[in-house]
């Protein structure tokens, strides 16, 4: 049996599962019947507008975003999906600092709650910078189910991978 990496530290039996459902060639089709609401953000315009109005719903105080964009150059792989950052500069005689969030581009072409999901942990991070209990609090109090979406979007990653590896010179963008 193929390792599953994205869902490395959940339990055998739902790997196995897993393992059942990618051997039928279900998953994707699990997936796709689940999530089948598509968004509408498909530039950076429209993701830094998405992420302000979530911002704004829940972390009003947070310090102000500069930049928020979708970015090819994020590795799925590599288990970054979306990053955090604080820039600081020197404007003059002060110190500016500047928050900047960007978005792995997979999620342009991903089902609409993997993208909140992904934002909501982003916007998190403004306020927590580890992953931990009071950053998890953090997330289900901005989406209630982010522990379940995490695992789909695990499952969806995992999809893609499976895509990818059976048609090898097709990017694999939506599972289904």
């Amino acid at each position: 049996m193929q390792p599953l990496k994205y869902l490395a530290g959940y339990p055998p039996h739902l790997q196995a599962r897993v393992h059942e459902l990618i051997a039928q060639g279900r998953l994707g089709a699990v997936l796709a019947d689940k999530y089948r609401d598509d968004h509408a953000v498909r530039n950076d315009g429209q993701l830094y507008a998405y992420v302000q109005e979530l911002k704004d719903r829940h972390l009003r105080k947070a310090v102000p975003l500069g930049k928020v964009l979708y970015d090819g150059k994020l590795q799925v792989m590599k288990h970054a999906l979306g990053t955090h950052t604080a820039i600081s500069r020197m404007h003059g005689g002060k110190l500016k600092a500047s928050r900047e969030i960007r978005i792995a581009s997979v999620f342009r072409d991903a089902p609409a709650a993997f993208l909140r999901m992904i934002v909501v942990h982003e916007l998190a991070h403004l306020k927590e910078a580890e992953h931990n209990k009071a950053f998890y609090q953090l997330c289900t109090h901005m989406e209630p189910d982010y522990h379940q979406l995490e695992f789909d979007l695990r499952l969806y990653l995992t999809q893609l991978e499976v895509q990818s590896l059976a048609s090898p010179g097709r990017a694999a963008t939506n599972p289904g």
